[in-house]
């Protein structure tokens, strides 16, 4: 312990997404001091990257809220079981739709993603509308020196180099506007309309969507209540008193060293290590991802500060992540592009291949679902990587990955010069482009074109769950995820596991609080997001879980932090 403080807070939070902000928003409306420490010059860490929706059953939204919460536990119990403390999960679905009760009173808006179907569809409790969307947000509200902290989207993930955000469901106007639809073109006019006048003050459009939303309104809500955020400042030691309460941190910023005491605690909320090589290369399964899509400050350094403060690592639950299947590429001006196959593999003309030229999996299954079928099939038969095989119909339709819908030939030339998208007249051509057994390749078109026209998908039923269907093309019939391959060219890209987050945390009980190795908490110490060992284990139940309980642990940190603080001011 230190008597000397260079600065004093009530509550230092490490890391910026969703449950470092949210702790920061709630801690601060509750009347505490809060300062915010992030390690990079970006505010939002791998939730600015992402949709920014959070998985909460039981909101007051759905119809029967009571009936959902019901329903969803049953899911939980049967997706999960053992391979989590039910104590936590339970703590998530009491606490989860208060927490966002609370959220929207002090300004932090959602929108219901009323169509969002559960990833488990087969399992009963599974539900459709748990998930919810952040609200757009006017990032001139920040001022323009703060709306530049916050972490730009995924180049990929936005239009016009990065710089025009628009909502999933305004992707699907943007697409019809090439079709002659009238509320598609007023939908363009009127995006492009506003980003071309931000552009003219701005480094980007400043009407941001998704997890950029999320981070924007929150970053808001803190500061208007004397919350602060220090950039480029990372935590490397946690002090504790005589009695190893948690009483402060050490502090690197900008090549200063600075004791800041924490009265109330500090919340470890750092985003894990899926960008850390040396943990990932311990703690996930084999081959070794060499990428991911999470922000790069991830790397698990707030799990090692704990450690030395007490707190525990929590067993393993399997393959200790959650994954995307994403391809890797180049872009223009060279940096690496990892991007995640969300929606596109569930389109008609799209098939998933392994190095036999045999299907493995429903291509429309959940991203986490995929590459877990990835890695269950590697060992027999090589499917790391994966390729998705497409024809010039679909590609033309649809567009697979960074290639997008009704890309132009000419323009598709650079892709294939790069390597990132393969190409063959024939099929047997293509095989040998991406190096894949011809024969397996050829029979798997040939049953595949077969299941096209009986709309019934004989080997894996793709197109039998509610969940593919979202992302299907509802104009295509028999069956909105499956149609031909057949119209030369062909193309293929290839796919590999990218652990959008890691699973593996700290140990904490229901209320955040970090527990030790005997299942004792740590005075003072509190960890959600993915510093957390997640209350679903390894596994991925809908859409926005991740965020969903990093708010909702965070908002439990902060309530359980003041009222420690409250309870030391009587004593």
């Amino acid at each position: 312990m230190t008597d000397h403080w260079d600065h004093q807070v009530d509550l230092l939070v490490v890391g910026s997404g969703a449950g470092g902000l949210g702790a920061a928003v709630v801690g601060a409306q509750e009347g505490l001091d809060v300062l915010v420490l992030e390690k990079t010059e970006w505010l939002g860490g791998t939730t600015a990257y992402s949709a920014g929706t959070a998985w909460i059953p039981g909101h007051r939204r759905q119809v029967a809220p009571a009936e959902d919460s019901a329903a969803a536990r049953g899911y939980l119990d049967a997706l999960v079981g053992d391979k989590a403390p039910k104590e936590l999960r339970e703590s998530y679905l009491v606490h989860g739709p208060r927490m966002i009760d609370y959220l929207e009173r002090i300004g932090v808006g959602f929108r219901h993603s009323a169509t969002a179907v559960d990833y488990y569809p087969e399992i009963p409790g599974y539900g459709i509308g748990r998930a919810l969307e952040p609200h757009t947000f006017d990032g001139r509200r920040l001022g323009r020196a703060r709306f530049g902290r916050i972490r730009p989207p995924v180049p990929e993930f936005a239009l016009f180099g990065g710089t025009l955000m628009v909502r999933r469901t305004e992707v699907n106007s943007l697409l019809a506007a090439f079709r002659g639809s009238p509320r598609g073109m007023a939908t363009a006019l009127g995006l492009g309309a506003r980003w071309a006048v931000d552009m003219l003050r701005y480094p980007r459009g400043t009407r941001l969507a998704m997890g950029n939303a999320l981070t924007a309104n929150l970053y808001r809500q803190m500061l208007r209540r004397g919350g602060e955020a220090w950039f480029t400042a990372q935590a490397t030691e946690l002090l504790t008193d005589a009695t190893g309460r948690v009483v402060g941190a050490v502090v690197s910023k900008c090549g200063h060293t600075i004791r800041i005491a924490a009265r109330a605690g500090v919340v470890l909320a750092a985003g894990g290590f899926p960008a850390g090589p040396e943990l990932r290369a311990r703690h996930l399964p084999l081959p070794t991802p060499r990428f991911t899509r999470a922000a790069e400050g991830a790397t698990g350094d707030s799990i090692a500060l704990a450690g030395t403060a007490g707190g525990a690592l929590a067993e393993s639950s399997g393959d200790n992540a959650l994954w995307f299947p994403s391809s890797v590429g180049r872009r223009r001006d060279g940096s690496t592009a990892v991007f995640p196959h969300i929606w596109d593999r569930a389109k008609p003309g799209i098939i998933a291949v392994n190095s036999a030229g045999r299907r493995f999996v429903d291509e429309s299954v959940s991203y986490h679902r995929f590459v877990r079928a990835m890695y269950e099939a590697h060992p027999s038969v090589p499917t790391i990587p994966a390729w998705l095989v497409t024809d010039a119909r679909a590609l033309a339709a649809y567009g697979l990955g960074m290639i997008r819908p009704h890309t132009p030939r000419s323009l598709l030339r650079r892709h294939i010069r790069s390597g990132y998208l393969r190409t063959g007249r024939s099929v047997r051509e293509l095989a040998t482009a991406i190096e894949v057994d011809p024969a397996g390749l050829a029979r798997t078109i040939a049953d595949s074109n077969r299941c096209a026209r009986t709309g019934v998908d004989e080997e894996f039923g793709r197109g039998r769950h509610p969940y593919g269907h979202q992302f299907g093309d509802p104009a295509h019939t028999p069956n909105v995820n499956l149609g031909p391959i057949e119209r030369a060219p062909y193309y293929a890209i290839a796919v590999v596991p990218t652990p959008l987050a890691t699973s593996l945390g700290l140990r904490t009980g229901p209320e955040a609080r970090v527990l030790d190795g005997h299942g004792e908490a740590v005075p003072g110490l509190y960890a959600c997001g993915n510093d957390a060992n997640s209350p679903m284990a390894s596994e991925y139940p809908g859409a926005g879980c991740q965020i969903g309980a990093a708010l909702t642990f965070g908002y439990l940190a902060a309530h359980h932090a003041a009222r420690s603080l409250s309870r030391l001011d009587r004593a």
